[in-house]
Parts: structure tokens; sequence; C-alpha cells
């Protein structure tokens, strides 16, 4: 029988952290562990360039002393715009090894954007590859006060651009020691980077991260993957998204190998895994639909699994069919910048290995339960903040809680608050939740089709136009009509070896395999615009339904 103790607890009682039990939780612990258990072992390779971990940890120490011989510290923002090389990697490491925030920014966005993250993000210092020199420095003219620039003069960039910083950066790492001594955070709550998303409408938002959800999810990244030692990494997702969802720690933690890719195409993506026998590689259901619609040429021969890892849009059973028929291992998880890349993983059951294949798709598509370390993933009424019965057919909104949610919105108090009601964090992702507890998307709060009182998921559809043999890549979203307030529309860009199809053609083939109020009404064949994450840019497309 149990008793409340009225007296001290004793567990509590003269046991307090101290040096020798308590460690601040860092990213930053995994370089240093394998650079001194593995310093021969390769850590990056990008083109002719070939780094061990001794020799990268020792840049990184170089960039962190650099830094902190130019006053960056606690406190500073240190900006970098970078395509996928060593540069930008060793920042992961070298600029929180200071004790300021790394904010890599997208290379895509344009001018006033670039110029918007550096104003607000209070950026001190930015390292800038000289491709980008022409939207980095007009956006630089816009912020009206100077930051220092470092030039990365990449050897491996196909497209050349003006140096514009003061000095280049491997001039700049001579500055620093390779002895530098960095320490850990003090409070694992303290920053370790800053992200901004990619935000349709007004100005990003910059999300926040800490070290302590860092360490986390990189090692969850490891662990959901089951990726073990020496992993060899393909970077095809850019290293300046969700700070490649945490894989340059990961990698770090797994003494793995880092292949840089500067350009993702079907060829280069075959030819990292054929000649550096590739394991590892993450990116959107777009980068794999370049593989399975590699042409002969692209194609080279390999004969070692190759896991890959996709997110940032539900990806198509059937484009999950094809990569598992190729022999690719796909692994699908969910999240957000605000969660620091994939914060849920549709975790594999054993059984389901008898399937058949088309049903292993299915299940696979699911974005599935929470990662190993999130705390709570279900799907809420977003009113109430009530879990929904787990039917598979009650729709609410995706929601998250724990040590893999951001700390909160720079400057925001208002949307972080928001995002945080009722002590979850709001996706603003609308999905259902199966009877196994695995969560499945159906759409964007914002993507929702309401025709005649009946909501349509634009990703059902998307589903549907995936399977017809012509479609390469499909999105679905509202068109205005008289009659039924809203009607599918649907934007195809087809395969260049389909046959020739008609609109018509593509309809009746939904119709075929849909309910008939969910199908498209209009189809427009064109090249779909994207994020540099390969998400489909639904906003571009909305404001051209209407003229369809």
């Amino acid at each position: 029988m149990s008793t409340i103790r009225e007296s001290e607890n004793p567990f509590e009682t003269h046991l307090e952290k101290t040096p020798a039990n308590y460690t601040p939780l860092s990213p930053l612990s995994f370089i240093a562990r394998t650079a001194a258990v593995y310093p021969d072992y390769p850590s990056v390779i990008h083109g002719r360039k070939r780094f061990t971990w001794a020799e990268t940890y020792a840049r990184c120490r170089r960039l962190a002393g650099a830094l902190a011989g130019r006053g960056i510290g606690l406190g500073n923002t240190v900006a970098v715009m970078a395509a996928n090389t060593p540069e930008i990697y060793e920042a992961h490491m070298g600029v929180p090894m200071t004790g300021a925030v790394l904010n890599t920014l997208n290379v895509r966005l344009d001018t006033d954007t670039i110029a918007y993250c550096l104003e607000h993000g209070e950026a001190d210092l930015l390292i800038t590859d000289t491709e980008f020199s022409n939207v980095v420095g007009p956006a630089l003219a816009k912020v009206g006060r100077d930051i220092m620039v470092i030039d990365i003069d990449d050897s491996e960039a196909e497209t050349g651009g003006d140096r514009i910083g003061e000095i280049d950066y491997e001039a700049f790492l001579k500055e620093g020691s390779p002895e530098f001594e960095w320490r850990l955070p003090a409070d694992e709550w303290q920053a370790v980077s800053l992200n901004y998303t990619s935000g349709t409408t007004g100005n990003p938002k910059g999300v926040v991260y800490h070290h302590r959800g860092a360490y986390l999810n990189a090692l969850s990244n490891a662990l959901g993957w089951q990726m073990g030692q020496h992993p060899v990494y393909l970077w095809t997702l850019p290293m300046f998204h969700c700070n490649g969802w945490c894989f340059p720690w990961t990698v770090a933690a797994m003494a793995g190998t880092n292949v840089c890719l500067r350009r993702v195409t079907a060829g280069a993506i075959y030819e990292a895994i054929a000649e550096h026998k590739v394991s590892h590689f993450c990116g959107a259901p777009i980068v794999l639909n370049f593989v399975i619609n590699a042409t002969d040429a692209e194609r080279r021969p390999f004969d070692h699994t190759v896991n890959a890892m996709t997110a940032a849009a539900p990806p198509p059973a059937s484009t999950l069919q094809e990569m598992q028929r190729m022999g690719f291992e796909v692994t699908h998880v969910y999240g957000l910048t605000e969660t620091y890349g994939p914060a849920a993983i549709c975790a594999w059951h054993r059984e389901w290995d008898d399937l058949p294949i088309e049903e292993q798709g299915r299940l696979k598509s699911r974005q599935g339960v929470t990662y190993h370390v999130l705390e709570g993933l279900t799907i809420m009424d977003p009113e109430t903040v009530a879990q929904v019965p787990a039917d598979a057919e009650t729709m609410g909104e995706a929601m998250f809680q724990g040590n893999i949610v951001m700390k909160g919105y720079l400057k925001n108090p208002e949307a972080t608050d928001e995002a945080f009601r009722g002590g979850w964090f709001h996706s603003g992702d609308l999905g259902v939740l199966h009877p196994d507890g695995y969560i499945q998307l159906k759409d964007r709060s914002k993507d929702i089709i309401i025709s005649g009182g009946e909501n349509i998921s634009s990703i059902e559809v998307e589903s549907v136009l995936y399977n017809h043999p012509a479609v390469l890549a499909a999105a679905v979203v509202a068109k205005a009509d008289d009659k039924w307030g809203e009607t599918p529309c649907a934007f195809i860009e087809l395969k260049e070896s389909a046959d020739s199809v008609t609109g018509d053609e593509i309809i009746q083939f939904c119709r075929d395999n849909l309910a008939h109020f969910k199908c498209p009404r209009h189809v427009v064949f064109t090249t779909l615009p994207k994020t540099s994450t390969g998400k489909i840019q639904k906003f571009k497309l909305r404001e051209l339904a209407d003229q369809a």
C-alpha cells in the first residue's frame, strides 16, 4: 500500500546537477566525438574535394575562431546563402560553436524576401555563394546597414557570379585556429538556428530552434531510419531547409559521409549512388519522381540497398510502389519547419511485408506516428483541441507536442501563442486518425475544396491522377463555380515519354476511380511551379485556376 511521503523526498535531496552528472544537450557534441573516434574516416565529398572527420572538425573550429575574432558570439546571427556545399555543412557546426545563431537562407527567395530575412533576423554576418550575388547584392542594399559578407567561391559551381564580400571563405578560415576552444551552451534551450517559413502571403515567419531539439531530432533520424554507423548520405535535400531536417548533425553523430550535390538531377543521383555507394538520401516526392522517371542514359547500375526518406508533401501510393519495385527502401516521414523537419514517421510492421505491394503503398502513404523523441501527435478538433474519433473518417487538424517543437516565432508573440493554443502546436494540416493510431493527412486547411457543401480532399484526387501512366506531377486546387461554389481544377505535368492525352481523358480516368463529385471539371497541362524542396506552389495555381 503506497503512502504520500510527508518528509523531504530523499531522491531529490542533496542530489543536484553538477558538471560531473549533467551536460546540456547540443548537436555539437557529435562532431567532437566522431573526430576523436574516427578521425581518418571520410566526412565530406564534394566533386574533387575530399575531407576526413579530423579535417572537417578542424575547419569548423577555424570557422568558429574566425567568427569569434570578428566579434561574433552569443546573441549574434550568422546568415548563410549557399547550395549544398562543404561551407554550409561546416556552418552548422562552426556558427553555434561561437554561441551565435545560424540562419540558412532559401536560395530561391527573391531580393525583397532575402532583405526581410536579413533585417528581421538581425544578421551580423553573411556567408554567401557567388552564384547568388545577383539576389544578395541588391538585398544588402535594401537592408540599409552594414553586414560583413564572406564569399563562397565554389569550385564545382557551373554558373558564376560576382564577389560582393570583403574576403573569401577559405581566406576567412585562416583567421581562425583549428584548436579554437569552443564550449557547449550553458542552457540547452539556447537558440541554435533560425529558419524562415516559405510563406505564401505576407512576410515569412522566423522559426527558432534550440540545441536540445536539434540534438534529439538528429538522433531520432538515425533511430527511425535505422541508419547504423558510417552511412553514406547524399545531399539531395537542401541544407537550408529546416537545417537539412537536422541531418547535418545526424551524419556527424553516425560518423557518416556527406556527399554534396549542388544540382539535383536524376543523372547526378544515380551517378552518386553508383560511384560513392550512397546508402541514404532525403527528398520530397518530386525527387523520387526524378529517380523513377530517369532515362536510360541517366541510370547507373548499383548492387546495394539505397534508403530514401520522403516528406514535404504526401507521397502518392503509386510513387511509393514504383520506388519499391525498383529496389529502393522508402521511409515516409512528416513534419514542418516548426518541428525541426521530420517529427512523425510511418513506422513499418513486419507483417505488412506479406501484403500485396499496392496495399503496402497505401499503408506507407500515411503520415504515421510520433518520431522517437516526439511526445504527442494526433488529430484534433481545431476549435476545442479535443481528439477526433479514430475512425479514419472524421477530419481534424494534425497537432504536435514535445521537445522537437520550435521555441516559437521570432518577434511574433501573437503568432506563437496562436500556434501553441491549448498546449499543442497547430500544424494547419487536416487529416484523419486511423484505428491503429496512425494519422493520415487529407489536405492543408486552405486547400480543402468545398463543392456543393461537400469537402473534397485535393490529396485524394491527386493520388488518383498519379496513377495515370502519362502523369509526372499533379496538383488540384479549387476553381470558383457559380453553381457549386467551388469545383476541382487539375494542373498536370506530363512525362516526356507520355503519349498524347486530353483533358477529357484525364477527367474520365478520375470518374472511373473516384466519386463523380470529386472529379476535376477542368484540366490544365503545364509545368508545375515548385519550391526548392519540391513542394508544388498551390497558391500560384489558385491564382491561375479562375482563368482556366
